[in-house]
């Protein structure tokens, strides 16, 4: 499972999930078959921490949920203060605290009929809550991942965005089938251009000359872990550059690392085979490593 590796907790077997601001227990939560989400992937989400009971950059999440859902067209009827209190009466209904994530879903709504047309709808949106006690495995920050360039690419904006948080996700699976038939953990993803893009899960970094290389971003998702590794950077006056760049300099990096809202800052270990740095963690991935756990004790005042 590469940087999504957790230990399995008993407890998910019941938690309380929300639908529609309704709770009900994990094995009684259900939407329509004539959902929009299930229908058609059509519907935009978030994933996002709760650690020492506060909700980790929940503002910056809830910024791009509603920026994704603005472009395709999707009203979301909640405000972020709505949101908010219905995700803090999920996580008190399960007495969470800490070592939490939370998958916030919101769909278009129930249609009438099986049917692509967003204006085709009977109902209005829905709203799923889905929290889990989950905790990566540790080992994984130190022993890190290995990656493989996959023939699936991150395609043109008139294509389908690959800036929107969607639930149409075929393009990040078919990268993650391609990465597993070519023995990799998950599959780094390149743009039109021929340009490192992202990676199926999650956003890639390189670090040449202790500089940290990461993608334009043109071709992305923004991801939240992503950007704060940059302004980290920036604030630790560690060079850092979002920039074109190609395979062919993944294989001179001194070190690489993955990020992700689950998993924090993975180190890459191997990519297309071949040993990046000593085949583990290197100084600058523990040092943003570092600096990124001060940075949510910060958030949480711990």
């Amino acid at each position: 499972m590469g940087t999504h590796e957790y230990t399995q907790d008993p407890r998910n077997d019941d938690v309380w999930i929300s639908i529609n601001r309704e709770l009900f227990r994990r094995p009684d939560a259900k939407v329509s078959v004539l959902d929009a989400g299930f229908l058609l992937g059509d519907g935009v989400w978030e994933a996002f921490r709760l650690h020492h009971g506060v909700l980790v950059f929940i503002k910056d999440h809830l910024d791009r949920l509603f920026r994704g859902a603005n472009a395709i067209s999707l009203d979301i009827p909640y405000s972020n203060n709505e949101i908010i209190s219905e995700i803090k009466k999920v996580i008190e209904a399960n007495k969470m605290y800490d070592d939490v994530h939370i998958r916030l879903i919101i769909t278009r709504g129930l249609k009438p009929t099986p049917y692509q047309a967003p204006w085709v709808i009977s109902g209005p949106p829905t709203m799923v809550i889905i929290p889990e006690y989950k905790k990566a495995n540790i080992t994984r920050s130190i022993e890190g991942i290995s990656l493989v360039t996959v023939d699936i690419i991150r395609g043109p904006k008139n294509a389908q965005d690959p800036r929107i948080n969607s639930l149409s996700k075929h393009n990040c699976i078919a990268a993650c089938i391609d990465a597993e038939n070519k023995g990799g953990e998950e599959g780094l993803m390149l743009d039109p251009n021929g340009n490192v893009s992202t990676c199926n899960s999650t956003h890639f970094f390189m670090i040449k000359n202790e500089e940290v290389w990461t993608s334009s971003g043109d071709f992305c998702l923004d991801g939240i872990t992503r950007q704060k590794i940059i302004d980290i950077c920036h604030k630790n006056r560690i060079s850092c550059y979002e920039k074109n760049f190609t395979t062919a300099d993944v294989l001179k990096a001194d070190e690489a690392f993955v990020t992700g809202t689950f998993a924090g800052l993975t180190p890459v270990n191997r990519y297309d085979g071949k040993i990046i740095g000593n085949g583990s963690r290197g100084p600058m991935v523990k040092k943003l490593q570092d600096l990124y756990i001060e940075m949510i004790k910060d958030e949480c005042h711990v």
